[in-house]
């Protein structure tokens, strides 16, 4: 195996990527923290906005996490108001969450959070929509090559 200097921080991809995903955390956080939400309660009213009702399980699945750290999460926003937890008639060990009307009206209340991601980026739409693309398929590719290590 030949021998290459090592790597520095900035030159490692898995880096850059948790640096970028910090950076827009703290860009968002005004804007959550006036609406009341943190971004992980965020991410879970994005996908009940993509798919309406869902389980705490579907949610999970679709944020790559666990349904211990979705639970209590729907439980605090459950508390503030913007989702309703029910147990599924079908399957009673399912837990579905949905939005309420306020959690419906929050996304007109978050859409400012794409458009200061844009500013904030100095770039054109065009190549944030392919950086966000060559992301997914990245992320996609070393999801598939995770699982196939298990």
């Amino acid at each position: 195996m030949p021998s290459w200097p090592a790597p520095s921080l900035d030159q490692i991809l898995c880096f850059s990527l948790y640096g970028a995903s910090i950076a827009i955390n703290r860009a968002y956080k005004p804007i959550l923290d006036n609406l009341g939400i943190t971004y992980p309660q965020y991410l879970v009213l994005m996908v009940l906005w993509e798919c309406g009702e869902e389980t705490i399980g579907g949610i999970a699945e679709r944020l790559s996490l666990e349904s211990s750290t979705i639970t209590p999460l729907a439980k605090r926003l459950e508390q503030s108001g913007l989702v309703a937890r029910h147990r599924n008639t079908a399957d009673e060990r399912q837990v579905l969450v949905a939005l309420t009307p306020a959690g419906n009206d929050m996304q007109a209340r978050t859409q400012c959070l794409g458009e200061l991601l844009f500013e904030a980026a100095g770039l054109p739409a065009d190549q944030l929509i392919e950086l966000n693309r060559q992301v997914q398929a990245f992320r996609n590719s070393v999801n598939a090559f995770a699982a196939g290590k298990k």
